[in-house]
C-alpha cells in the first residue's frame, strides 16, 4: 500500500514504505490457532450436554472475544503501523481510532544506527535507531530488513542536495591581497 501523495510537499517523494515485520503477528496467529481449536474441541465435548445449545453460545462468544481481542486489534494495530522514509523527511504512523505520528525533517537527523538480535536477524528485522535534535533517540521496532533500511536513510541524509550548496563568505569573495 502506497503511502498517499497527496500528504507529500511538491517536490517530495517517497523512498520507502514499511509495516512493521511479520513477527509482530507470530503470537496473535498462534492465539487464533489455539482459540480455534479449544473452540472446536469444547463444541465436541460438549454436544452431549443437555444444554449444549447455551455451552454453544458460550464457547463461540469466548473464542469471539479472544480472537477480536488477541488477533485482529494486533493485526489491525499492524495494519495501520507505517515507516515511511522519503526524500525529506522520516514519518511514522500508528493508529485507528487514535492515530499519532512524527516527522524527523532529514536535515534534522545526527545519527542513524540500528540493532538487532540473534532472533531479529534469523526472521529479518530489528530496531532502527534515530537521533536528532530531540533530547532522546526514536526508537522504531521490528523494521524489516532493518540493514537496507538503515543504509538507504544514511544515503538519503547524506546526498540530500540541499546540503551540498555552500555560500561563499566575504572572505572567499575578494581577491587576495597583491604584496607591494
Amino acid at each position: 500500500m502506497a503511502y498517499p501523495d497527496d500528504l507529500l510537499s511538491a517536490n517530495e517523494r517517497v523512498v520507502i514504505h514499511k509495516h512493521p515485520h511479520w513477527k509482530m503477528l507470530l503470537v496473535p496467529y498462534i492465539v487464533l490457532l489455539v482459540t480455534l481449536g479449544a473452540g472446536v474441541w469444547l463444541a465436541i465435548l460438549a454436544q452431549d450436554l443437555s444444554w449444549s445449545t447455551l455451552a454453544f453460545i458460550l464457547i463461540g462468544a469466548v473464542a469471539l472475544i479472544l480472537i477480536v481481542w488477541l488477533f485482529l486489534a494486533p493485526f489491525v494495530r499492524w495494519r495501520t503501523t507505517h515507516f515511511i522514509v522519503t526524500t525529506d523527511r522520516v514519518m511514522a504512523r500508528e493508529g485507528v481510532i487514535k492515530r499519532t505520528g512524527i516527522d524527523i525533517p532529514l536535515s534534522r537527523i545526527s545519527s542513524v544506527r540500528f540493532e538487532h538480535g540473534l532472533i531479529d536477524r534469523v526472521v529479518g528485522c530489528g530496531t532502527l535507531i534515530i537521533e536528532s535534535s530531540s533530547e532522546e533517540p526514536l526508537e522504531f521496532d521490528d523494521i524489516p530488513q532493518v540493514e537496507k533500511v538503515h543504509s538507504l536513510l544514511y544515503r538519503e541524509i547524506n546526498d540530500n542536495p540541499d546540503d551540498d550548496f555552500v555560500q561563499p563568505t566575504q572572505q572567499q569573495q575578494q581577491p587576495p591581497a597583491q604584496g607591494r
